[in-house]
């Protein structure tokens, strides 16, 4: 089973990575870009796992390691 974990900020929290990504497409002359906000994309695969268990493991990993949950925020899904 293939599952995705995805991590971002959370609103509010400065996000510097973000403004100097979007400082570097307006440079590079990319325009309609009103902000950027930058996050984490973790790939996992789990062995013979059913849907509801890989979940349950999975935000227990994000919780605990993938995850900074006092800024940021994340979705797990299973693909």
């Amino acid at each position: 089973m293939k599952a995705r974990v995805t991590v971002t900020l959370k609103n509010g929290i400065l996000d510097p990575q973000g403004k100097a990504i979007e400082g570097a497409l307006k440079s590079l002359g990319v325009e309609g870009i009103a902000s950027v906000r930058q996050g984490k994309v973790f790939d996992i695969e789990l062995p013979g796992v059913d849907k509801a268990r890989a979940e349950a493991a999975l935000k227990d990993a994000a919780d605990k390691l993938l995850a900074n949950t006092v800024i940021e925020n994340y979705r797990v899904e299973i693909v």
